[in-house]
Parts: C-alpha cells; sequence; structure tokens
C-alpha cells in the first residue's frame, strides 16, 4: 500500500516516514503544499498523511484541490491548532480523519490501517484464501500455524493481491502501490519478485494461488464460500 506524507517539520516527516516504511508501507514524502499537488496529480496513493501549516500552499487548499480530482483516497489531516473550527473545515473539505500534534505514532498507524481496511471494505485485519492466512496489522503471512518467510516487498505484494483478490492487478498497478516513486518503472522488478513470493507459496501449500496472464497481470482468485 502506498502513502504520501505531506509535512514542514523536517524531523517529524522523517520519523513517520521510516515508521512506515518499517512497517511494510511503501512512502514518498513532501515537505510544501506546492510539492504535495505535484505527487498527487502523478502518483497513485492509498492514504495521505496532510499537515495543516505548510509552506507555499496550505494544507486546507492541498486538500480541496485533491478532492477536486479524487474523491476516493483517504485524508488523515495532522494539525497543531486544538481549536474545533480547524478540525471542521478539514472534515468539511473531505478529510476522513485528523490527529492532533503532539500524537503517537502507533496511534497515526491504528487510523492509517482502520481507513485501509474501511477503503478495501476488510472488516478485519486478518484475511484468509486457500490455506493462507495474511495479518495486515502485524505484515505476517501463516500456512496454519508456520509463519511464511518473505522480504518486505513479497508481503507487500501479497497484501496488495488479498487485498483486491478476485481482479487482475496489473505489474504498473504493483509498482504504483507497493514501491516507493525511486523504481525504475521499466526495470523487471516486479516479476522478479512475484516469482520469488509464488515459489515461496507454493513450497508451502502445494499449489499456486498467483495466477497471471499476459497484458491483465495477476490475480488471486476469490476463496469459494
Amino acid at each position: 500500500m502506498k502513502i504520501l506524507v505531506v509535512e514542514d517539520e523536517k524531523e517529524l516527516l522523517y520519523s513517520i516516514a521510516e515508521g512506515l516504511r518499517l512497517s511494510g508501507y511503501a512512502v514518498d514524502t513532501a515537505s510544501d503544499g506546492e510539492a504535495a499537488e505535484e505527487m498527487c496529480a502523478i502518483g497513485n496513493y492509498d492514504l495521505i498523511v496532510l499537515d495543516i501549516n505548510l509552506p507555499k500552499v496550505d494544507g486546507f487548499t492541498v486538500l480541496k484541490r485533491i478532492r477536486e480530482e479524487n474523491k476516493l483516497v483517504n485524508v488523515i489531516m495532522l494539525t497543531a491548532r486544538t481549536g474545533l473550527e480547524d478540525r471542521v473545515k478539514g472534515l468539511d473539505l473531505g478529510a476522513n480523519d485528523y490527529l492532533i500534534k503532539p500524537f503517537y505514532f502507533e496511534e497515526l498507524e491504528a487510523r492509517i490501517r482502520s481507513l485501509l481496511r474501511r477503503k478495501q471494505v476488510q472488516e478485519d485485519t486478518v484475511i484468509n484464501n486457500q490455506g493462507l492466512t495474511f495479518d495486515m496489522k502485524n505484515k505476517t503471512a501463516f500456512i496454519g500455524d508456520e509463519r511464511l518467510k518473505l522480504t518486505g516487498k513479497e508481503t507487500g505484494i501479497l497484501e496488495y493481491l488479498l487485498i483486491n483478490q478476485g481482479r487482475y492487478v496489473s505489474q504498473e498497478e504493483l509498482l504504483e502501490h507497493v514501491w516507493d516513486d525511486g523504481v525504475n518503472e521499466f526495470s523487471n522488478a516486479v516479476r522478479v519478485h512475484v516469482s520469488a513470493l509464488r515459489n515461496k507459496l507454493k513450497a508451502a501449500l502445494g499449489k499456486n494461488i498467483i495466477k497471471n496472464e499476459i497484458g491483465r497481470g495477476y490475480i488471486i482468485d476469490k476463496e469459494q464460500s
């Protein structure tokens, strides 16, 4: 899952970004409103963490322009202002949630998980499919009681395919949602990591649950109830 963090306090920006990366998210960063608008115009984000007090273009204006183009992306506003008026304004402009500084990273991460689950219509942090169990909160996969050892990128790919089970996901879409903006879109990174993931899943499950079709992409079929 890919997140954009917009914050002008450099120490806080790097702290949030590093914490989210360690939790398995692909993260891009921006330190002013103008850069944030440019990145939103070209990036496909699952969630945006957006500070209100930004140089060049303030967070409220950025949010308003985001909502003019994208009604679905989740946005969490960060504010040092405790006044009710600012919180109401952010929600009225389309923010999904807000946090008042200072805050604990664990709370931000919990709110991110909640919004991403809501977006994907997931009622639980655990996804089950064909003998595989994936815990979205801890970013861990199990076959029965045995944990499957995956790399960060393999974990990100598996999570995204499970959340989108039942539909084909292209290589380009995986690049947008699992990698940050430093990846070369013409590289074979997706193919290499998907191949390694498929081999691990086949060895553990005895079957291939990730199918691929040329021109359409990769898919994990929905588990039949």
